[in-house]
């Protein structure tokens, strides 16, 4: 895999390869679950927690770029998607139908199927891509908000920001812009107070930055089957973390 954009010219420990990365966005997210099911009032997890979802982001963007076929991996992402609908709704709200908030399988997905749009439009670099383009990005996140998606619009924004930044000059730079942007300047939530100001606490997600630098541009020895194994991690984890909730409430 090629090397991704960092501000450090040598990775401590060689870095983090994609499966390292992936395994560390996972153990933040367990713990947001796990603040949101079990383990209540111990806000540090949740904070902790924020840290994923830009991790899980940045994977599709380089995913884009790697995939040998990018329609399969939308069609996988789909698919989980799917599996991991009734799992979320019952950590969410309770119930195996909630079609108020789709999981963030599905942010994913349109997050990557705005970068196919984008670069079709650069690939043909034509007045006619370029309005095809815009008008496909536009009915994605327009699609985001209308199926109310984990993190909404700003969710895929955050693959597409990732995406575009890929090989910009002064890149960590941008991403810290772009991520500051997104989680701490448009972000509308839970807050804390901080220095004596409201932080919200969406905006701890700007620390997922420190990893993904540390990302070393290589896929790891786990192969298809580890592949699968954190798909699937999703949906199981969310069905087990109820189940325990349930028995134990």
């Amino acid at each position: 895999m090629g090397e991704a954009p960092s501000p450090l010219t040598r990775k401590p420990f060689g870095g983090l390869n994609a499966d390292w990365l992936r395994s560390l966005a996972m153990v933040f997210m367990l713990l947001d679950h796990l603040w949101a099911t079990l383990i209540p009032g111990n806000f540090w997890m949740t904070y902790v927690g924020r840290l994923a979802f830009p991790i899980f982001a940045f994977q599709i963007s380089e995913g884009f770029f790697h995939s040998s076929d990018r329609r399969r991996y939308a069609k996988r992402l789909f698919l989980f998607g799917l599996l991991s609908e009734i799992p979320f709704d019952l950590v969410y709200a309770s119930t195996v139908f909630f079609p108020f908030h789709q999981n963030v399988m599905f942010t994913l997905l349109l997050g990557l199927l705005v970068c196919c749009a984008i670069d079709r439009a650069r690939g043909e670099r034509t007045a006619k891509a370029v309005l095809r383009g815009a008008l496909s990005v536009a009915g994605i996140l327009l699609l985001s908000l209308i199926g109310m998606v984990d993190y909404g619009w700003k969710g895929v924004m955050t693959v597409v920001a990732f995406y575009l930044l890929r090989g910009f000059p002064f890149a960590w730079l941008a991403q810290i812009a772009a991520l500051v942007l997104l989680n701490i300047v448009l972000f509308k939530g839970q807050t804390i107070p901080l220095l004596g100001r409201d932080f919200p606490t969406q905006g701890f997600a700007v620390l997922s930055l420190l990893p993904i630098w540390l990302y070393n541009g290589r896929r790891g020895g786990g192969g298809k089957a580890l592949q699968y194994a954190f798909y699937a991690f999703y949906p199981v984890h969310m069905l087990v973390l109820y189940l325990l909730f349930s028995l134990l409430r």
